[in-house]
Parts: structure tokens; sequence; C-alpha cells
């Protein structure tokens, strides 16, 4: 790979070491101020929503009169400053120092811990949810809000990049988190990942993350765009929608799509069978037999 044109040497090698990254303040105020206007612009339809659909997922304890969003679908799709962020060298030039020139999208998401309630997420791996024929992949997070300890911040277990795909089932079905103590993992290990507004996370997407209930009166959102490499191509059985090549190169960002995926021996397992509720990892990790973060309860 070519020396980087954002990223210092170190910082590369600190990902790849590691698994995730972290740069502080990397986005300037009036971008921010921009997206959570934005932010307050798409959640606005939840005051007359009695569930969730394919742009708004709600909070288990949403009503009329107390509207809360857990997750905007698909923002780059329902905002143009979203999508034009998505396309910018902001997000795109450190994704291209990790894993080269050509990359698609796999997905993006807005998820929005709310002062005191937003959910957790349980221990997990993206690459469980969606294994491709090469690990080049990761997840860049702006850092809407500052993120601190109190406030419910992303987790990760450093170089878990480099181990296997833990089993994500429960009771025989896909359920999209970690049994922590069947897989030998100590909490105790994790590191959050914690940054002024402004600041971006990447993390593999192989490596154990989860986050915990915001019991903060800070909110704690974060703005996800999953980026692969241009090669890596989705396995049969995985949770990526692939229907034509056509379609799968309307998402590349950037350089030269492929007919060529390339084959590395990567860990994998298949997330199947699917639970009956796959909306969002919310609802598919209600199939968990034993949790690690609390849960909201009222």
């Amino acid at each position: 790979m070519k020396s980087p044109k954002m990223l210092s040497e170190e910082q590369v090698h600190f990902y790849h070491q590691e698994g995730y990254l972290v740069l502080e303040k990397w986005l300037d105020d009036d971008v921010m101020h921009a997206i959570r206007d934005e932010i307050r612009l798409l959640s606005a339809p939840a005051a007359t929503m009695s569930q969730s659909d394919d742009k708004l997922d709600l909070e288990d304890s949403h009503s009329s009169d107390n509207p809360r969003v857990r997750r905007i679908k698909l923002p780059h799709q329902q905002s143009k400053l979203f999508s034009d962020l998505m396309f910018s060298d902001k997000i795109l030039g450190p994704v291209r120092d990790l894993i080269g020139p050509d990359l698609r999208l796999h997905t993006s998401k807005l998820n929005m811990k709310s002062a005191g309630f937003g959910a957790a997420i349980e221990w997990h791996q993206d690459f469980a949810f969606y294994p491709h024929t090469n690990d080049d992949i990761l997840a860049v997070a702006v850092i809407i809000d500052d993120m601190h300890e109190e406030n419910g911040p992303l987790k990760v277990f450093p170089k878990s990049h480099n181990e296997p795909i833990y089993d994500h089932h429960a009771n025989g079905v896909f359920a999209g988190g970690i049994d922590m103590e069947n897989a030998g993992l100590n909490v105790d290990d994790a590191v959050s990942l914690l940054g002024p507004a402004g600041s971006i996370s990447i993390h593999h997407a192989r490596i154990v993350h989860g986050s915990a209930l915001n019991l903060s009166d800070t909110d704690r959102r974060l703005l996800f765009y999953e980026i692969c490499a241009a090669d890596a191509f989705p396995i049969m059985g995985g949770m990526t929608r692939f229907t034509t090549i056509e379609e799968f190169d309307e998402k590349m960002l950037c350089g030269n799509s492929t007919l060529a995926p390339r084959l590395v021996p990567a860990p994998v397992r298949v997330p199947q069978p699917q639970p009956r509720s796959n909306q969002s990892i919310y609802e598919v990790q209600k199939n968990l037999s034993r949790t690690s973060f609390q849960k909201y309860s009222s």
C-alpha cells in the first residue's frame, strides 16, 4: 500500500495493530452544527409515529407524548448533507489510507443515545452480521456529542480483530451478540473510544465492540459509515443485500469496482438461521439469552 496521505504512518500502524483509531476534532464546528440541525429535521416525524418504519427506529419507551428515536436509518439516503459528508475526503481520506483506494459503501446509520435512556448495544462483531471474502472492512463513526464514560461510549476490545468470529447465536438462532462468559472475554479489557464532538473513530469489522445505556444528562449520537474494500464480496447467508452487480456497484464511493473478489483466510460464521424480527440490531439482540448491559425499564 502507498504511503498514507491523511494519516501518519504511526496512526496506520496503530489501527492495524489494535483494530481501532480515534481522530480528535476531525470535523469543523460548522459541520457539526449542520449535522445537529439535520438530526432535528429527520427526527421530527417521530412525534406522529407509533412504530418504527424504514426511516426511523424508535426506542421501546417511545410514545406519542414522549417521542424517542434510537436510530435514523440510512441517513445518506435521507439527507444530502450526510451523503456529501460520506463522499468527502474527511471520511474517505483516512479510509483510503487504511484499506486502499477502491471503496464501496456497506451501509450507513445514525445511532441516537438520548440522555437518560439511550439503548445499549450488546457486544458483537460487525463481521458476524455480514461476512465477506476479505475483512478489509471498517466503520467510521462521527462523534456528534462529546463522548465520555457516562453517556454510553462505544467500547472495543483492542486486538480482537485478530481473533475468531465468536458465536453470535442463542437457542439455535442468530442473536447478534456474544455471550461474554462463554467466549471467555472480560469486559474490564475493553477500551472506551472517547473524544470531543467533531472527532471520528474508526473500527475494524472484526473487532468486538458494544455500548452501554446512556444514563447521563447529555446525548450521545454517532453517525456510522460502514465501508468495504471494493474487492470484498458478501458471502452467501450473510445479511448484506446483493441482488445485481449493477446495484452493488452503485455503492462505490471512490476508485474502481471489480469482478474479481479477493479471498483471504479470514474466519467466518454465517448468521443463520435469522430471527423473525431482524429489522435492526436492537431487535435481533432481543433473542440473546444473557446480556451484559443494563436495559431501560420504564
